[in-house]
Parts: structure tokens; C-alpha cells; sequence
């Protein structure tokens, strides 16, 4: 059940050190989409080594280049859309968990990647894709690479494997393919395993059974989506990065807080951050169910 005590906001992380236009245009089209405000947020974060003579100059020069690039965010959107809602923040903060403070109460979060090695994404101060999207309590948007728009059938792909959290993905899923006037195609990729003791005809059953019965709970609340499903085998990260070649979006669903970031991402969404060539959200499942 989505809680209903969400701001109607969708939030962009800002990096003053590269513009990220097409997770701009992706933040701004959806709220025009979802009628949402839209808050463009930069994170300065604290500096190595605080104490030293010139830190205050640095600390000064970086909030100086927080604000020019929240002035170019905000000259890029009014040129996408004029009328949409538009707010700026300047926080202090490493950014991540900035963000993630500030994802609490918004209706998601959407981010660029700066393609960062895994190790980095990790382990680095400045990374924002990986800790953000493993630990912000609302639906976070990473915009690697722009959306296939403008298909004469668009369509969405979200990944389901009956746990909580891909059914929290479902529910997430249907309905922004209905503000996209999208179809909806759900894949439950099973990766076969090396020994089988059991019937593989009926474990596959089972699963097609189980992705049938959550195609059909979600396609009743939203009728005029089309809504496709196939169980595959093979490696989720493949087969999803696969279908992400002509989707607008792919959804998937975000596993518990434990463990470190990408513990608690998974390590299919991980991929997927890497891999997929469309925008990828990750739905936790404290918000939608």
C-alpha cells in the first residue's frame, strides 16, 4: 500500500561537476506526468582535512558552484517545461545520504551516473547512484543512458521473482506505464542451477503460475495497460540488460537495509546500473506493496 503521507515531489540530485541533462528531462517530464512539484538538490560535501587554513575558501568556492549549477538545472527545465512547480536546496552533506534524508518524504528521487567502476560507486565519497537507489525509502530513478521515447509502441520491462519487493516493483510499474500510455512487459528470469534435484518442467510451471497470478492482481486496478509476461532462463542481469534495449524504463524491486550498499541493492540491480541501455528505478517495498 503506498503511504499516503508522501509529498508530491519529485527530487533531482544535482552534481555541480557535470550537468546530467537527460536525468533533468527525465525528472521534469514525470512531473508534469504525476503533476508534482520538482526539487532540484546539490550536497556540499564536507571537506578531507577540515581544519586547514584554506578550508574556509574551498567550503565557499564549493557552495559557489553548487549555486551555478542549480541556476544552469533551473535554466534547462524552464526550457523543457515553463510551468512546471520548481524549487532549489543547497545542503551540506556528503551527497548520498543527503538525498536519502530528503527521499523520507518524496515521491522519488532521480539521479545521473557519472559511470563510475564498481569499486568506486562503493567505496567513493562522491558516489550517488549505488547508495541512493540501496537506501532511499521511495523509488529512485538512475539515468544512465536517455529512454527509448518516441517508439509508436513504447513500453516498460519490470523484473519480477516473486519475492515482496518485485511485487512492490509490479505495483510500481503499472502504474507508470499508465502515465506513459505504455505497455508493461514482466519477466521472471530464472537462472537454472547447475544441479537440479527436483522436476524442472514443474518448477517452471510454478513460476509462470506465480508471474500469471501478479500480472492479473495488477492489470484489474489499471485496465487500459497492456500487460505481457514470459518466464526465461538465463542470468537476470542479462536477460533484463536485453530487454532494456528498446524499453522506456526498466523496474525492479530493492531487497532489505542490511550489509552495505550493495548488499542490500542486490547484486541484479547492481548490474543492471551498469548494463541496462535505459533508465533504471529500484522500488523498495516499505513504499509500494
Amino acid at each position: 500500500m503506498e503511504n499516503t503521507a508522501v509529498r508530491n515531489e519529485v527530487i533531482v540530485g544535482i552534481d555541480p561537476r557535470e550537468q546530467a541533462v537527460p536525468a533533468l528531462a527525465w525528472a521534469a517530464d514525470e512531473a508534469v506526468r504525476r503533476r508534482s512539484s520538482l526539487r532540484l538538490v546539490v550536497a556540499v560535501p564536507p571537506l578531507p582535512g577540515g581544519q586547514h587554513v584554506d578550508a574556509p575558501w574551498n567550503r565557499s568556492m564549493l557552495r559557489v558552484q553548487g549555486e551555478s549549477a542549480l541556476a544552469d538545472a533551473v535554466a534547462t527545465v524552464r526550457a523543457l517545461y515553463a510551468e512546471v512547480p520548481l524549487s532549489t536546496e543547497l545542503l551540506d552533506g556528503v551527497p548520498a545520504a543527503a538525498l536519502c534524508r530528503k527521499a523520507a518524504r518524496a515521491r522519488m528521487v532521480v539521479v545521473g551516473s557519472r559511470r563510475l567502476s564498481r569499486p568506486e560507486e562503493l567505496f567513493s565519497a562522491g558516489s550517488v547512484a549505488v547508495p541512493v537507489s540501496a537506501g532511499a525509502d521511495c523509488p529512485v530513478v538512475v539515468v544512465r543512458e536517455p529512454e527509448h521515447a518516441g517508439q509508436r509502441h513504447p513500453r516498460l520491462v519490470v523484473g519480477v521473482d516473486g519475492s515482496a519487493s518485485s511485487r512492490a516493483a509490479m505495483a510500481f510499474a503499472v502504474e507508470e506505464a499508465a502515465l506513459h500510455g505504455a505497455a508493461l512487459h514482466a519477466v521472471w528470469v530464472w537462472r537454472r542451477p547447475l544441479v537440479s534435484f527436483g522436476d524442472e518442467a514443474a518448477e517452471l510451471d510454478e513460476r509462470r503460475r506465480v508471474l500469471s497470478e501478479t500480472v492479473a492482481g495488477r492489470g484489474e486496478r489499471y485496465p487500459d495497460v497492456e500487460i505481457s509476461h514470459e518466464v526465461l532462463r538465463g542470468h537476470p542481469v542479462e536477460e533484463l540488460a536485453r530487454a532494456s534495449s528498446d524499453a522506456l524504463v526498466v523496474v525492479v524491486g530493492r531487497h532489505g537495509r542490511g550489509g552495505y550498499s550493495g548488499m542490500r541493492l542486490g547484486s541484479v540491480v547492481h548490474g543492471l546500473l551498469h548494463r541496462a541501455e535505459c533508465p533504471v528505478i529500484t522500488v523498495p517495498e516499505s513504499r509500494y506493496g
